[in-house]
């Protein structure tokens, strides 16, 4: 048959990203705790495009998910952009995975376990000159509680839930479960699904002794993330959903290590 997508093209114009976008397919993911963890991700693959072609081959990007199928995982997104690339007879390739994770936590008092969810990000890309780069996003919500309102209220201060969203770029295994637990301390208190009266009674009282600005959320965050040796890069925003305020409020950080 005709393979109209190899015709040249006299434009001669190279395009730098072409592909397949807003694909949800089911993926098995590793899981610090259970070993496996099944979900449904949202898939962005793409490659390079040189100017001689008129077109790519779509159906290749899903047959290279195929072939990874139970195996995507940070570990592995090198092996699987570089097969895009021979598969695509292209020099650069790029993918991202969006997808929600879900992993169990304890109540601080009772015990009583639940699943706890946030959205993970994978996004990695791969040059025919062998070099490869993955970043690992997490976002989790948690609370923070106002220092300021607490130093100026006479029966309490106000607190609210606020967003952490954290990108970083590693060298050996980081489990998701680690960075969702930097998180987690940086933050006044953590967020529980379930809970039952005393343990919202410790969370209450925690937060209260432990009140925090954004500021203070993101540069707890960067002490931690500056200690671990395996993080590389790192990029963090912290988003404060403001209950008193008509407005939110954040604080954002970045630092690349290897300088």
């Amino acid at each position: 048959m005709r393979d109209v997508q190899k015709e040249s093209d006299e434009r001669k114009i190279q395009i730098d990203r072409v592909g397949v976008k807003g694909v949800r397919y089911p993926v098995i993911l590793l899981d610090r705790d259970n070993k496996v963890q099944n979900t449904v991700a949202k898939i962005s693959m793409s490659v390079m495009l040189p100017h001689e072609y008129r077109g790519t081959h779509m159906s290749r990007f899903i047959e290279t998910l195929e072939e990874f199928y139970g195996r995507v995982a940070p570990s592995n997104l090198e092996a699987f952009t570089r097969r895009l690339c021979e598969k695509l007879d292209a020099s650069e390739s790029s993918v991202s995975f969006e997808f929600p994770y879900y992993f169990r936590k304890k109540a601080p008092v009772s015990e009583i376990e639940s699943f706890s969810e946030c959205e993970i990000k994978l996004q990695a890309s791969y040059e025919a000159e062998k070099k490869f780069d993955m970043i690992i996003g997490l976002a989790l919500n948690v609370q923070t509680l106002c220092p300021c309102s607490k130093e100026i209220s006479r029966y309490g201060a106000h607190n609210q839930r606020a967003l952490v969203s954290l990108k970083v770029r590693c060298r050996g295994l980081v489990w998701f479960e680690e960075l969702l637990e930097l998180i987690d301390k940086s933050a006044s208190a953590p967020l529980f699904t379930l809970l039952k009266r005393e343990d919202e009674k410790f969370i209450t009282e925690t937060s209260y002794e432990n009140p925090r600005f954004v500021e203070d959320v993101i540069r707890e965050l960067a002490i931690a993330l500056d200690s671990e040796d395996r993080i590389l890069w790192y990029s963090a925003n912290v988003t404060s959903y403001e209950s008193i305020h008509n407005h939110d409020a954040f604080a954002e950080i970045e630092r690349d290590k290897t300088l």
